[in-house]
């Protein structure tokens, strides 16, 4: 068992629910915007540690469509969180060849904050180290009725028939289209739950939730949840006896 684990192959893509962050400053006695502070820094070290772990993908779960019902202090926390990022890690994520892309609605977005997202996707569209998708403002429920309405659009137009309505036609639709589905989808502060994050995506995802919060995640356990997707078994519906991707 221990022969075949050590060869397993890692994860192609990592999708990650970066939870625990408020929880964390609390148990400190610290505002809540402390512990997204402290995330940021977590997603700093965990996209070194995807890249010399070689994964081709990474997404993370930067802002639910959901988190708008926050207070509108913590709302703008997080925007400031976003922005400063970008400014901030641009420059380190283009060297180390990261490409960055966003899913998620625009809409309620900060026109500025927008403007930023777009120069950076573009600026790292020829990068290959590392995939880094970051969901913001994603809702996962409103991207498959988003999907849905583009190819009933199609439809309308003439340009498919409903019998053409296929699994991969959805998926093609998706804000995710022309990526792989993840293989391993992690969860920190744990919480046993997706919360509206790559439902579709994440039909054959393996789960490992851990009990740390975010802002203590790092390349240890990210290390930790990658040697537990390599000891599953995923067979996919079939007969399969080790972990593949």
């Amino acid at each position: 068992m221990a022969a075949w684990r050590e060869s397993a192959p890692v994860p192609r893509h990592v999708a990650i629910i970066m939870d625990g962050n408020g929880r964390w400053a609390e148990q400190r006695g610290l505002p809540r915007s402390a512990g997204h502070r402290m995330g940021v820094e977590a997603v700093r070290r965990t996209v070194r540690a995807a890249i010399e772990l070689g994964l081709q993908y990474l997404t993370v779960y930067s802002f639910s469509s959901e988190n708008w019902a926050r207070p509108a202090s913590e709302i703008n926390d997080l925007m400031g969180l976003m922005r400063r990022f970008i400014r901030r890690d641009l420059a380190e994520l283009n060297d180390n060849g990261v490409r960055i892309s966003v899913i998620g609605e625009r809409d309620r977005v900060d026109p500025e904050l927008l403007r930023l997202i777009d120069e950076a996707v573009a600026l790292t569209s020829e990068n290959a180290a590392l995939n880094l998708q970051i969901a913001f403002n994603y809702g996962s429920r409103r991207e498959i009725a988003r999907a849905a309405q583009r190819l009933a659009d199609r439809v309308l137009a003439g340009e498919m028939t409903p019998q053409e309505i296929t699994p991969e036609a959805l998926s093609a639709a998706l804000d995710t289209h022309g990526l792989p589905d993840p293989d391993l989808l992690i969860r920190t502060s744990g919480e046993l739950r997706l919360s509206n994050f790559l439902l579709w995506q994440s039909a054959y995802t393996e789960f490992v939730f851990l009990d740390a919060f975010w802002p203590d995640f790092g390349r240890e356990l990210l290390q930790q949840a990658i040697d537990e997707f390599r000891r599953r078994n995923r067979r996919f519906g079939s007969v399969k006896t080790r972990s593949s991707v």
